[in-house]
């Protein structure tokens, strides 16, 4: 596959990773700052194409200082190991929720091929195990040294996942926000939200997108996908949005409604609100967005969510 590096700006690379092949829905993000840093590695898939990125960018294997995850999902996390291998210098940061699982990640390997089966193989690939001395695991806050005074700084925002921080840099204001905000979709400009089980709650969802917004960023930087620079629009949005689908869920719900129906409620509420849906958009694009945010994969997160947390 070939490289699609943009430039954003403040030595800031965006590189789309490629996931299963897809272009446009998984991006990492390569800071060319005095020690290089690459956030969101993608998928074990997408290793050979972030390291011919980064081959073209001038980095070479023992030039990476530091890799970053938002978080332990395996479109975003499931290439560490094979990068911690390409780059044998680069220390790894990640959650302390999710360090134990870049360690061994036996178990999280085996809970996603319950979900994926057969498919997990062509999406993801397998997450090899990272040396436990290389990673370093962050609370609540933590600082990455970006060099000449830069620095990335991680907040932890779970609510889409336990283990999930944002982080911010200090030069640019770039904040990168995993998938607490939900996916971007740049040739609409829709946000749709990001709620697959069994991490998501609302409450905590909402309590980091506040987070987000308190933080003063410049800029947003979706993992899915690209740079957004009306934060606070964009902040909004995926607000509103959690609480329709999760409002709508709980109306499926308390009519003793199944996943299926539920499904087809929120189809019907949300279409209307994405331009993706409409008739006059490509329908493969339709198409390329549902293989990494799924309806359905979506309403189960919520179903279980409210199913734990009775009436909230």
């Amino acid at each position: 596959m070939d490289t699609t590096i943009t430039p954003l700006g403040g030595d800031v690379y965006e590189i789309d990773t490629r996931m299963a092949g897809y272009a446009g829905i998984t991006a990492g993000y390569l800071i060319l700052s005095d020690r290089p840093c690459l956030v969101e590695p993608g998928t074990a898939g997408s290793a050979p194409v972030v390291r011919r990125a980064l081959d073209e960018l001038g980095v070479g294997p023992s030039d990476l200082a530091t890799v970053v995850v938002t978080h332990i999902h395996l479109d975003h996390a499931g290439g560490v190991g094979d990068i911690a291998r390409m780059y044998p210098d680069a220390e790894v940061v990640v959650h302390e929720k999710g360090a134990r699982h870049l360690a061994s990640p036996e178990r999280l390997m085996r809970s996603a091929r319950m979900v994926y089966g057969e498919r997990l193989d062509t999406l993801f690939g397998e997450l090899k195990p990272t040396e436990a001395e290389r990673i370093r695991a962050v609370e609540d806050t933590g600082m990455i040294d970006l060099g000449g005074g830069r620095r990335l700084e991680s907040h932890y925002s779970p609510g889409h996942a336990k283990h999930h921080v944002g982080l911010i840099d200090s030069q640019t204001g770039d904040l990168y926000v995993g998938d607490a905000a939900g996916v971007y979709i740049p040739e609409t400009k829709d946000v749709r939200p990001a709620t697959p089980p069994p991490d998501f709650d609302l409450d905590t969802a909402l309590a980091s997108l506040r987070k987000f917004q308190a933080l003063g960023p410049q800029r947003l930087l979706f993992a899915h996908y690209g740079p957004v620079s009306d934060v606070t629009e964009t902040l909004e949005r995926s607000a509103e949005e959690l609480r329709v689908w999760v409002d709508t869920v709980r109306d499926a719900r308390d009519q003793g409604l199944d996943l299926d129906h539920a499904v087809a409620m929120v189809r019907d509420r949300t279409n209307e609100r994405y331009a993706l849906t409409r008739s006059d958009v490509d329908p493969e694009l339709a198409a390329k967005y549902e293989v990494l945010n799924g309806i359905e994969s979506n309403v189960a997160g919520i179903m279980h969510s409210l199913g734990e947390s009775g009436t909230r």
